[in-house]
């Protein structure tokens, strides 16, 4: 797996050739940023930071999650390189596909964004907050995208948007510190600290996706709602943001609704 990403708290680009020898995840760092500071980086985003040690018991708890625990064996969230650049996903993928959506953010990396040779590669990173914060347009956003993403390039230079920041709050005060920022509301709020900062116990109630799943694996006439549904997933605890995962990848695969 190859990535490049503006290191934590800065504006340096990193560059990270992951592999697994023998069970153990290995990682070659290239480019200008603290090794450290990457390591961490890296972690996070694959949410090896997180002890997954308890999480059979979830499905001792609760035979639904013991059965996609089985179906998908290992299977762990995969966060954005930063809260910074979920936030910017965010806004970029308002009102459109996912496929344009990803295509402007490739290109805005590919026009915009630093680069940094991986492992024999050239890799492109998503702009960093002083380049986003210039940003005055660019292809492809239309609205008040441009307006919303230069000021989140000022947020996030002030450290607003910073993972341990974020993660240090009760999730409450965190989603509500999110949802001051420009064109951020309850949905990308959630998908922020989830995606951006790893959260590890967060419930995205704000997520339509999750409570169709939720009634698809437990047999329920209709989808949950919040009430019912932060009930339903107590059993979950500490893992509710990975129990999420789970029913929205069985959700996925029984539907294809994104893929297709």
């Amino acid at each position: 797996m190859r990535m490049a990403f503006v290191a934590d708290g800065g504006e340096k680009v990193a560059g990270v050739c992951v592999r697994e020898e023998g069970g153990v995840i290995l990682g070659e760092v290239f480019g200008e940023a603290e090794v450290e500071v990457v390591r961490g980086q890296v972690e996070r985003i694959l949410s090896l930071d997180v002890d997954g040690r308890e999480f059979p018991e979830v499905g001792e708890r609760d035979p639904v999650v013991g059965r996609l625990r089985a179906r998908y064996p290992g299977l762990r969230p995969v966060c954005f390189y930063s809260p910074y650049e979920a936030a910017a996903w965010a806004i970029i993928g308002q009102r459109i596909r996912i496929v344009q959506a990803a295509k402007i953010k490739r290109r805005m990396a590919e026009e915009l964004g630093p680069s940094v040779e991986v492992d024999g590669g050239l890799e492109h990173a998503f702009p960093g907050p002083s380049a986003l914060a210039a940003l005055e347009s660019f292809p492809g956003l239309y609205g008040r995208k441009v307006e919303y993403l230069r000021r989140l390039g000022g947020e996030a230079e002030r450290g607003k948007l910073d993972a341990e920041y974020l993660r240090s709050m009760p999730v409450g005060e965190a989603l509500e510190e999110l949802e001051r920022l420009p064109g951020i509301g309850p949905f990308s709020a959630e998908l922020i600290l989830l995606r951006g900062a790893g959260a590890q116990d967060l419930l995205p109630v704000n997520e339509p996706r999750l409570a169709r799943a939720v009634a698809m694996a437990y047999g329920l006439d209709a989808p949950p709602s919040a009430e019912e549904l932060e009930r339903l997933a107590k059993s979950w605890r500490p893992y509710r943001t990975w129990v999420s995962l789970h029913l929205r990848a069985m959700l996925e695969d029984e539907t294809n609704e994104i893929g297709g």
